[in-house]
């Protein structure tokens, strides 16, 4: 197995780990700036009003998103088991 089959396995398992993480990361953030704007309008400080929101909004999008998701960890995986025998040989 050569350094440069390790590096791009790295980056392949890297892009995977973002394409999975950029949708929650991105609706959480939305909805955090959009609850603290609220918040600083009408400075109410309230601790659960950041969570569930956020909590909401991320478990819609794994209803939403998560077969997708799901589907691209089972091809990443897939791939990865089914090279295993070119990596050793």
């Amino acid at each position: 197995m050569s350094p440069e089959s390790v590096l791009t396995m790295a980056h392949h398992a890297m892009v995977i780990a973002l394409l999975l993480c950029g949708p929650l990361l991105l609706v959480a953030l939305a909805v955090g700036l959009l609850v603290s704007m609220f918040q600083a309008a009408t400075q109410i400080n309230e601790a659960t009003l950041t969570f569930i929101p956020k909590v909401v909004a991320i478990l819609a999008v794994l209803v939403i998103a998560g077969p997708w998701m799901l589907g691209t960890m089972l091809d990443y995986m897939r791939d990865i088991l089914n090279g295993i025998p070119g990596l050793v040989g």
